[in-house]
């Protein structure tokens, strides 16, 4: 894994920044591919046979060995998964990954796309992909690597419109406040191959899914939208998620018309669970945001604090989760120092003109809520080392940086009003840039408490 790279620190912060550095690379680390792909995927002494995840699959001395992959971690998890098989199996296949988190791989063609945001070479890779999957015969074995990233960086451009209209709807989706589901909900409707389709077009083969979780509460059908998992939501949910953020008169009306479409069944539906296009598909999880939290609390145990887990399924808008874990804070009575931790992954409904990430906002949010109370570090941080459209990995917030701020004449309210919490930082410090981090497990949120007096 790459080592942090810069960490603009506040003024006057004191010795747990370093600390609170420390826990959350643990974290990260714990959930580099590195160390999950040599635990999911062994070669035994049995001859021409793939271990994964525990379950043996034996080749016929014909089968080919296919390597797919999407997301922000594809590239590390293939890398690993060359290393693993090289001299067993020989490899052929693609993977895509988010600019700039490409590694060199020997055998499989690595391809790189836009994120958040789609761009033509999402639509590329997408073709790609398909390409490779229809020249996968019956009695081979397919392993897809997926992680977090996939839905962007997977692209199509349903028939009739333009893929200047799909980035208008992802920018939409993106800004609206809807979660991780609704959003994937909606991708998935405007794909040929997320939703299952991917598997259906490797059917009969045998496939295997390796899967990094971004999403709260693991459902492999939401995780980058779904290419290998049975889906079940519709084109009628799809439509129900574009009314709820009020996005019908917003986007446009081809594609409005496509989802219609589908909705009255001019367009066929992904496939559903029983599907027996999928019967030779094996998902496995392999990475996810409570091993993340685990090795966390390890680190943070090592360096003398009392770890506490909340929880792995925070959700919710940055400014109602930045007051709760303040509180949360504030009502702790248990022994010091303490490290509060959790996961998850937040929502901003932007309305600014900013620049910034949920991270970084939901830093600025709990900092200005803290700033009457030292004695508490906070951090929030993505996995993956970038926080929306930033360089930054999230940022690093005690009532120190909020009163220095002042200070320098700058107005935290107005920095989170016009979701500008980059620039906030960059100016107070506080920015946590590591690069990409070759993972991706949703965010880490971490509360140090080192004096009594930070209690109410």
């Amino acid at each position: 894994m790459r080592c942090l790279t810069a960490f603009f620190m506040p003024e006057n912060m004191n010795n747990t920044s370093t600390d609170i550095q420390a826990i959350f690379l643990s974290g990260v680390a714990a959930v580099h591919p590195k160390q999950l792909m040599q635990q999911h995927v062994q070669v035994p002494a049995a001859n021409r046979t793939i271990r994964i995840s525990g379950d043996d699959y034996v080749l016929s001395e014909d089968a080919r060995v296919w390597v797919l992959g999407a997301g922000k971690a594809a590239a590390a998890m293939a890398q690993e998964l060359e290393t693993i098989l090289d001299g067993h199996f020989p490899l052929q296949g693609v993977v895509v990954t988010k600019y700039g988190h490409a590694l060199p791989l020997q055998h499989l063609e690595l391809m790189e796309a836009g994120h958040p945001v789609p761009d033509q070479q999402s639509v590329a890779a997408s073709v790609r992909l398909l390409e490779t999957a229809r020249q996968v015969q019956p009695q081979d074995l397919v392993i897809f690597l997926l992680s977090g990233g996939a839905s962007a960086l997977l692209a199509d451009v349903p028939e009739g419109s333009t893929l200047a209209e799909v980035q208008q709807l992802s920018e939409a989706l993106l800004k609206s406040g809807a979660d991780i589901r609704e959003m994937n909900t909606v991708r998935k409707h405007l794909s040929r191959i997320k939703g299952g389709l991917l598997a259906k077009s490797i059917y009969p083969a045998t496939l295997c899914t390796l899967i990094l979780s971004d999403v709260v509460g693991d459902d492999l059908s939401v995780i980058g939208s779904g290419p290998t998992v049975a889906d079940p939501s519709t084109f009628s949910d799809t439509l129900t998620v574009l009314r709820k953020y009020h996005l019908p008169e917003k986007i446009p009306g081809t594609l409005l018309q496509y989802i219609e479409d589908g909705v009255a069944g001019r367009i066929t539906e992904t496939p559903k669970p029983g599907d027996p296009a999928l019967q030779k598909t094996h998902n496995y999880l392999a990475g996810t945001n409570r091993v993340a939290l685990e090795a966390a609390a390890v680190k943070a145990r090592q360096l003398g604090y009392h770890p506490l887990l909340l929880s792995d399924t925070v959700t919710g808008d940055v400014n109602a989760v930045a007051a709760e874990l303040v509180q949360t804070a504030h009502r702790y009575t248990g022994p010091l120092p303490a490290c509060l931790l959790a996961g998850g992954e937040t929502t901003v409904k932007v309305t600014g003109s900013g620049l910034g990430g949920r991270n970084q906002q939901l830093a600025l949010a709990a900092g200005i809520a803290l700033s009457e109370h030292p004695g508490i570090t906070f951090l929030s941080g993505g996995t993956d080392g970038s926080d929306g459209p930033t360089n930054a990995a999230g940022a690093i917030v005690d009532a120190s940086t909020i009163k220095n701020a002042i200070k320098k004449g700058l107005d935290p309210n107005s920095f989170l009003t016009q979701n500008d919490a980059w620039h906030f930082f960059s100016k107070a410090g506080g920015l946590m840039i590591t690069g990409p981090t070759q993972t991706n497990v949703m965010d880490l949120m971490i509360l140090l408490i080192t004096t009594a007096g930070a209690k109410i």
